[in-house]
């Protein structure tokens, strides 16, 4: 059973593969063994990529995913980052950081060691960066990638996983972490990003057994119970939105 820690407030212990980890209401996972803080799919830059193509948006994503990981790095204080892929929504995000966003992403990078995962929106290494980038890694007992594919991951992203959960008659869309007790797919970090339903069929080859979901509500981590979720084109009597759905 998921239990919880005056430690870390909010967060949710899950046993993935053998492997203590936290949950956290951020989207990011710690790995207490590894000292390390994984996030996914924060998409740098995702505003101003469709500003670019003439849809005006506030371009302060960045700003906005650059603190929530910065909050987690000081409420965890590990010893490396691992970005776990789309960690820039495109091969030009970089260039059009501002530069207070890059002069932070800077001080996080050489204030922790980074592990960059690529991702399939940003297939090269980033450029001005400190952090090492590799396709996959072992760390702490588990094997992480950007994609669930293949044999042998254990976390992966790229997903975007939400759950839309109901209670009382009223739905509540939120990201979500997803697990079988061996594998895990992570919640998308980034402050623009949408999400898939875990009922959608894209989940099955990674969970064709079932699984857990963990949603983000708020300040804290909840355990859901399968039976409560819903496709997103169930009724629902009522239901809200999430932030960062």
């Amino acid at each position: 059973m998921p239990t919880r820690s005056n430690q870390w407030p909010g967060a949710c212990h899950w046993r993935l593969s053998g492997t203590d980890v936290w949950l956290d209401a951020s989207g990011a996972m710690f790995v207490p063994a590894a000292s390390l803080l994984v996030v996914s799919d924060l998409h740098f830059e995702k505003g101003s990529h469709y500003a670019e193509r003439g849809q005006m948006i506030p371009p302060y994503d960045t700003r906005a995913t650059l603190k929530a990981v910065e909050a987690a790095i000081r409420k965890y204080r590990p010893r490396t980052v691992l970005s776990l892929g789309d960690t820039f929504h495109d091969g030009r995000a970089e260039a059009r950081m501002m530069a207070e966003d890059r002069q932070k992403l800077i001080a996080l990078c050489e204030a922790q060691d980074w592990i960059f995962v690529l991702g399939n929106h940003d297939p090269l290494p980033p450029k001005a960066f400190r952090g090492r980038a590799v396709e996959e890694i072992s760390a702490g007992g588990l094997h992480f990638t950007h994609e669930p594919e293949g044999a042998g991951w254990h976390v992966a992203g790229h997903l975007h996983p939400c759950a839309l959960a109901v209670s009382e008659g009223r739905g509540f869309r939120r990201s979500c972490f997803i697990s079988d007790g061996t594998r895990m797919i992570l919640p998308s970090m980034g402050a623009y990003t949408g999400g898939l339903n875990v009922l959608d069929e894209a989940f099955a080859p990674a969970f064709p057994d079932g699984f857990d979901v963990f949603l983000r509500s708020g300040p804290r981590v909840f355990r859901v119970p399968v039976s409560s979720l819903r496709a997103d084109n169930q009724p629902v009597r009522g239901w809200r939105l999430g932030a960062r759905a």
